[in-house]
């Protein structure tokens, strides 16, 4: 069994992920990096309480503004057309900041995992054959996935929490806005208290209901694709390290790294299949929400409970609401992208301190063979060995 073969199975992702999750905030919260990191987040949570403020005056302009269109009002349109520039500004700036911010946090997120791992590999690197497939390309692991993690924890954190506050918030502007919602049956009115929060609701749950149920073959296909990607790397570093010890043979060598390289595309076309049909619900989820606020306050503006900056108004925080339910939606899969990359750093991590560091008794290895490594496990599936050719 090689390194892709170890994570072919849905059930490692599955079982593990509390496991992963627990060791590398251990991780962090003994790096050197952590203090750093900590005070951006709390610089970044300030930026994203203001620019939610902001938001909020922004939807409460919504009515004046449609309002004064709705009345020919000149004079109004034209003091909005003022107050939108204000509120725009502030929070362009606010958004420029939260950028910054978060490139920083990737920065010191990275540093903080790549000298973790280091710290931990060094001293082990001679006992990580021993540690069977798990232990393979552990240069792939401290450079591509250590950066991958990083970014994408940094992105799913500030997003999660941005989106859970705005839901927090406009739900509760939503409720008071659709309290005078109801629904007519055979000329009886029937008042249904927050109506417009309770539509948001189902719409979102039935979007990420079948979001999970399409994209959820994602998270084995990607753990398998960088598993497969980082196989096809090891042959051509090796092959090129050692070049001149192949004696002219090299492209004898070609059909193994072609078969490297068939590997990848086929798990790579997989994972193709699979985004288009998730892209087929995310997408289809999108266009709808367009018109799905003004479908569903509707009824009010036609029974004349609301006017027409009252009705933009609503569908304007319908919108946040939904912006911040489909997160789920739009991030499922990155989500799983994350959860492949946390599966690879962890159990590299957790391979790592399972063996005892390097000790003065040690003595170092012969040189490296001539012929061309293909990392495979011995029959009782423990301890890898070099297969050659």
């Amino acid at each position: 069994m090689n390194e892709s073969e170890y994570y072919a199975g849905q059930s490692k992702t599955d079982a593990k992920l509390a496991a992963q999750i627990s060791l590398m905030f251990r991780a962090f919260w003994s790096s050197k990096a952590r203090n750093k990191i900590l005070a951006n987040l709390l610089a970044i949570v300030v930026v994203i309480l203001i620019t939610v403020l902001g938001q909020l005056r922004l939807n409460a302009w919504n009515r004046p503004f449609y309002d004064a269109i709705a009345q020919k009002n000149l004079e109004n349109f034209l003091i909005q057309l003022g107050v939108f520039c204000i509120i725009a500004a502030i929070l362009l700036v606010l958004n420029v900041s939260q950028a910054w911010l978060t490139q920083a946090i990737k920065l010191q997120f990275r540093k903080g995992i790549v000298v973790d791992l280091l710290d931990e590999w060094l001293p082990r690197a001679h006992r990580l054959p021993e540690a069977g497939s798990i232990g393979a390309n552990p240069d792939q692991r401290i450079h591509e996935d250590a950066r991958h993690l990083a970014e994408l924890c940094a992105d799913l954190g500030i997003g999660l929490f941005q989106s859970t506050l705005l839901l927090g918030t406009f739900i509760g502007v939503l409720w008071k806005l659709s309290e005078n919602f109801g629904l007519v049956w055979h000329h009886h009115r029937l008042p249904i208290p927050g109506y417009m929060v309770w539509c948001a609701l189902l719409y979102a749950f039935a979007g990420s209901f079948l979001s999970w149920k399409v994209g959820k073959s994602l998270i084995p296909l990607n753990a398998d694709r960088y598993a497969r990607e980082a196989e096809f790397r090891f042959s051509l570093v090796y092959l090129n390290e050692h070049i001149e010890r192949f004696n002219g043979d090299a492209i004898d060598q070609k059909p193994r790294l072609l078969d490297d390289l068939r590997n990848v595309l086929r798990v790579w076309w997989r994972i193709v299949n699979a985004n288009a049909r998730l892209t087929f619900v995310t997408a289809g989820y999108g266009w709808f929400t367009i018109i799905a606020p003004l479908l569903a306050a509707a009824p009010g503006y036609f029974g004349g409970n609301l006017t027409f900056g009252e009705l933009m108004m609503v569908a304007g925080a319908f919108s946040q609401v939904q912006t911040s339910l489909r997160w789920f939606i739009d991030n499922f899969g990155v989500i799983a992208d994350w959860r492949a990359t946390l599966l690879r750093i962890a159990d590299f991590r957790a391979a790592l301190i399972g063996y005892p560091p390097f000790s003065s008794g040690f003595r170092a290895p012969a040189a490296a063979p001539s012929t061309f490594p293909r990392p495979v496990l011995d029959a009782d599936g423990k301890e890898e060995r070099l297969m050659r050719n």
